[in-house]
């Protein structure tokens, strides 16, 4: 995403999300516990436009996406949006579903790791936010339901069917996407639906710790290469091999490569500036 703004300021205040920057690390957290961090309208747009703003800030280098309270997040609400949605029309759904898809597309893009700490459910649309994201670190707790099916609707459902046969393999993501049926952490991480399965309460501990290691690392190359992870998932070998050299070419004129060969040079720990 660009790093170019017009004359709009940066949002000062989040209504449905709670987000906490430190030291290049930003936290966003779904904070409706008593629904079990269910989505509303105002949630799916606010996480759309907070990755909008965020891509544009070279001060973030990592995020967490984490729930309060008993669980990740347990989907849309039922009531806010399922029954808001049978009364609109076409053209209204489509708008809906779109925006979305564009949160999905907005963890994919943006140019710095997101992790997401899981606890408890991740359900429905919840269930694909963690799958959009870079790294999942969970703890026993944690269990996944890709529910859509289960309420009349495709399981292919804000890009689940493009992302999960890619982390899981087709014959799982099969079995998921169709059944609906709950993924508990030992099956998910053996299944590679899991990055981290941590002790009992300790996921957002995992995620904070893994999230200040990639901050302090060399954040122009972590943004390349999930960009290279996601561009280069169709594409042919001859130009997925041509894009590599493009992007190495470029690295190799930046001040973090210099700098790596400095430090090597001078038996110290590189000070990665990200450029």
């Amino acid at each position: 995403m660009s790093p170019f703004t017009g004359s709009a300021a940066r949002t000062s205040h989040w209504e449905h999300l709670r987000v906490q920057l430190a030291d290049g690390v930003v936290t966003v957290t779904l904070a409706r516990p008593d629904k079990l961090n269910a989505l509303t309208f105002g949630a799916y747009a606010d996480l759309r436009d907070l990755l909008a703003e965020l891509s544009r800030e070279r001060a973030v280098r990592a995020l967490v996406l984490a729930g309060e309270g008993r669980g990740f997040c347990s989907g849309g609400d039922v009531d806010e949006i399922i029954g808001a949605t049978l009364a609109m029309d076409t053209a209204q759904l489509l708008d809906f579903n779109r925006m979305t898809g564009q949160v999905v597309r907005a963890i994919r893009e943006c140019p710095f790791p997101v992790i997401a700490a899981l606890h408890g459910v991740a359900a429905g649309a919840g269930a694909v936010l963690a799958l959009a994201a870079d790294f999942r670190v969970a703890d026993p707790s944690a269990r996944f339901a890709f529910l859509f099916t289960r309420v009349g609707l495709s399981g292919g459902d804000m890009g689940a069917a493009y992302l999960l046969p890619r982390v899981v393999g087709l014959g799982h993501a099969t079995r998921l996407l169709m059944l609906g049926e709950p993924v508990r952490a030992p099956e998910a991480e053996r299944i590679g639906l899991i990055s981290e399965l941590t002790e009992e309460g300790r996921a957002d501990e995992a995620a904070a710790s893994l999230a200040r290691r990639l901050a302090d690392g060399p954040a122009l190359a972590y943004a390349q290469t999930k960009a290279l992870l996601t561009a280069e998932l169709d594409m042919p070998l001859a130009a997925a091999v041509e894009l590599d050299a493009s992007t190495q070419a470029l690295l190799m004129n930046g001040e973090d490569y210099a700098e790596f060969h400095a430090a090597f040079t001078e038996k110290r720990q590189p000070k990665w500036r990200g450029r």
